[in-house]
């Protein structure tokens, strides 16, 4: 875990301070999308979580390994905080000229007074859950950061015990 947690603070250091020279390129988000997917179905199947993926291809001007972290990383929480037997939704679409990835879960949801601050480095809305299942309190800060590195939007909708929706939108650029 400690290896984890230094690999999540180097990843978000590199974020912060754009260190690192990197080179955009095409990425389809929804082969992006399935193949995140198809890594996380074992970890999923374990708990008896169903992962269904929907929308079309869209491709967006990004940086692959940190849209394969945000997405990846959304869909994990997504899993590790849902219920035995519970459900992830993925979907990616494209509305005028934005793409949208949005991951909902059915899992125990963020109650509303911490809704705001699940995106900052090291929180935990529910700190026994989060040392049993795993993770750094990283997460969602990388997905942050890796949202606002694309000039994207994120939204968090969630209800306790009904499960929370994710949605990142991204410009697309012809």
């Amino acid at each position: 875990q400690l290896i984890a947690l230094i690999d999540d603070i180097m990843k978000l250091s590199r974020l912060d301070e754009g260190s690192e020279e990197l080179s955009a390129e095409r990425v389809d988000l929804y082969d992006l999308s399935q193949k995140i997917l198809q890594e996380l179905t074992p970890v999923a199947a374990k708990r008896g979580i169903s992962l269904h993926m929907e929308g079309g291809r869209q491709t967006i001007q990004g940086v692959w390994r940190i849209l394969h972290e945000m997405i990846y990383n959304l869909c994990d929480n997504a899993i590790k905080y849902n219920v035995t037997g519970g459900r992830v939704d993925l979907s990616v679409s494209c509305t005028g000229g934005t793409a949208a990835v949005m991951v909902r879960d059915t899992g125990i949801g963020i109650p509303a007074d911490q809704q705001d601050r699940v995106f900052e480095r090291f929180y935990r809305v529910d700190k026994s859950h989060s040392k049993a299942s795993g993770g750094t309190g990283l997460g969602l800060s990388i997905v942050k950061h890796a949202v606002q590195y694309h000039h994207g939007v994120i939204e968090l909708k969630s209800e306790l015990g009904k499960g929370t929706e994710i949605r990142v939108t991204f410009p697309v650029k012809a």
